[in-house]
């Protein structure tokens, strides 16, 4: 049985609550991923992902200037778009029961959690890979 620790990305670039949306997008982009860990002392209190600032910076109700953007990004922190005690998983739930969760869900991503700390997560992406791998390990096996 495959676990969510085999597959799962360790110790993930995370963020604090305090951490301005501006950086937390830099973050996302420089380590091309959508989901961020929120952190206090290595116990996770929440996770941001880039549809809660798209949320955050693009509601249709207000109307507003580019550099009230920049001033949103500058002075709104991870906690107030963060989605607060996220659902999670341990590094030996099956990883098929968190693919599960996942589509079951529709979330991008689980944080991998053993003992109160954050110690990975597993993304869709994750889930992917590792079905390829198989894949291309049958194939191998049936077709030497």
């Amino acid at each position: 049985m495959l676990t969510v620790a085999e597959i799962m990305t360790p110790n993930p670039i995370t963020i604090r609550r305090d951490t301005p949306l501006s950086a937390v997008i830099g973050l996302m982009k420089s380590h091309r991923c959508r989901q961020l860990p929120v952190v206090d002392e290595g116990r996770l209190v929440g996770i941001v992902t880039d549809r809660d600032i798209r949320l955050a910076m693009n509601s249709p109700l207000i109307l507003h200037d580019r550099s009230d953007d920049q001033t949103l990004l500058a002075f709104t922190t991870a906690e107030a778009c963060m989605t607060s005690d996220p659902m999670t998983v341990e590094p030996g739930t099956p990883a098929a029961q968190a693919a599960l969760v996942l589509k079951t869900y529709k979330f991008g991503a689980l944080p991998v959690v053993h003992e109160g700390r954050l110690v990975g997560i597993v993304t869709v992406s994750d889930i992917l890979d590792s079905y390829i791998s198989l894949l291309s390990a049958q194939e191998k096996e049936v077709c030497p």
